[in-house]
């Protein structure tokens, strides 16, 4: 084969190749789906005198008027499902709901169709709805399940209308519902705020931009920015992990590394306002702010004080310690914040801490201050070596001594061997020794010694 071919079929097989990842990169992931199941209230009551006209007759006109207002948008599945319309009252039938009109594209007039046909009857089973709701809904992943509950009466069967809405969120079948209550009592709104965002439709007025209101906040775009602070509120702190969890079932929904563009300013995430958020700010220690207050259909904008400074835990020469660690807490805190070994950096949020440098013997260094936006350097003494040239089995500890002659226990002699380099802190010191062999209690040891930094002290121990 001649040298020009294999240039030829090496050059084909780049292209190719090349055309592969650059149709990868440019992938972009399918449009998502937005599903709103409708479920009316056509119980008894709803024949009720309203204004003019009755709660029923109403609620068949703008449900109608709104549903044929989406036919234009795209990626939208409407879903009808009806319940207290099968059976009188005087059944009292608590399963009686029904999805009448199921998911599906361009189904609209297939919905104001059905909704002229039905008439109010029976009970209000709305606990039972919800649940045989979550069956509605298509198998979807990708999909945004929402539900909008017209009803002017509570739940008339005995059920926990909130408990079965919290589980579906749960489970994720579908998003916090609206719920909108048509000719309702003062009392409704903390009854129904449980099941999901509540509107009060006083008159039909009201309840038409109710409707209205509530379906362009499900469809609408919303965006929030994070704008964190330092202590005197300057928007500069930035490159934290953001995580919006759902407040609802606690997993994280969006994980955003913050950023500032070229003029300081922080860039726009796009958030799905039906879902209940809290965000959390992952500095150490970590920021958290509940149920966040997003307008759905707006862009959102939370300034957050985040000062930050460096904990520098200088290792100024090697230790015969090994790798030393700090623990760090918050000041008076007994949970562990992390552990840093000596020779790094890390950012910590501006305030007091507790910290607990891993020598022998330990140092306690209590509400030391990180100052903001500067770096904050740690360090520790170096170890002096207690040599113990002695190859005895026995039973010995060490102690140190305060000035006042209190000692303290801070480390146990092996018993099968004595014979130790041992590093310390600077300061003064007691060993305790007694041989395996020695025949009492009187044949203790004890002998008190100073550590100095770099330097060896030797004791020799004594069997008496």
């Amino acid at each position: 084969m001649s040298i020009r071919r294999i240039l030829a079929i090496l050059f084909l097989v780049f292209c190719l190749v090349s055309s592969t990842w650059v149709s990868a990169q440019n992938t972009t992931p399918p449009p998502q789906k937005t599903r709103i199941l409708f479920m009316l209230d056509m119980s008894g009551s709803m024949q009720a005198k309203w204004e003019t006209s009755t709660r029923v007759a109403v609620a068949k006109v703008m449900l109608s008027r709104l549903v044929d207002s989406l036919q234009h948008f795209q990626n939208l599945e409407l879903g009808l499902r009806v319940y207290g319309h099968l059976y009188p009252k005087e059944a009292n039938n608590c399963k009686d709901t029904k999805l009448e009109v199921p998911f599906s594209e361009g189904n609209e007039s297939q919905i104001i169709t059905r909704l002229k046909q039905i008439t109010p009857k029976g009970n209000t089973p709305i606990t039972y709805s919800l649940t045989q709701a979550a069956n509605d809904f298509p198998p979807d992943k990708n999909a945004r399940n929402i539900t909008i509950i017209i009803t002017d009466g509570l739940e008339s069967c005995g059920g926990d209308p909130c408990a079965a809405s919290l589980a579906l969120q749960q489970k994720r079948i579908f998003l916090r519902p609206f719920v909108i209550g048509i000719g309702a009592d003062t009392d409704w709104s903390k009854q129904f705020s449980c099941v999901g965002q509540y509107f009060d439709a006083a008159n039909i007025h009201t309840f038409s931009n109710i409707l209205s209101d509530v379906v362009n906040l499900a469809l609408n775009k919303t965006t929030v920015s994070v704008d964190l602070t330092d202590e005197k509120g300057k928007p500069i702190e930035s490159n934290v992990n953001l995580t919006f969890k759902n407040s609802i079932t606690g997993q994280p929904e969006y994980n955003y590394v913050h950023y500032r563009e070229q003029n300081g300013n922080p860039d726009v995430l796009d958030i799905d306002a039906m879902m209940s958020y809290d965000l959390v700010i992952n500095t150490v220690p970590p920021i958290e702010l509940s149920q966040l207050a997003i307008k759905p259909g707006k862009h959102n904008v939370f300034s957050v004080k985040a000062p930050q400074g460096i904990l520098y835990l200088r290792q100024d020469n090697p230790s015969s310690y090994g790798q030393v660690q700090a623990i760090l807490k918050q000041k008076g805190a007994t949970t562990n914040l992390l552990a840093l070994p000596f020779g790094s950096q890390q950012k910590v949020l501006a305030g007091n801490y507790d910290i607990e440098i891993l020598t022998l013997p330990r140092i306690q260094i209590n509400n030391y201050t990180v100052k903001p936006g500067v770096t904050n350097t740690i360090t520790y003494p170096p170890p002096g070596i207690l040599n113990i040239p002695n190859e005895l089995q026995g039973y010995g500890s060490i102690y140190t001594l305060s000035n006042t002659g209190a000692q303290e226990w801070i480390y146990n002699l092996p018993e099968g061997n004595s014979k130790t380099n041992l590093p310390l802190q600077p300061g003064k010191y007691r060993i305790v020794y007694r041989s395996k062999f020695a025949k009492g209690s009187n044949f203790t040891d004890v002998q008190d010694f100073e550590i100095r930094s770099a330097v060896t002290t030797t004791i020799k121990l004594f069997t008496k």
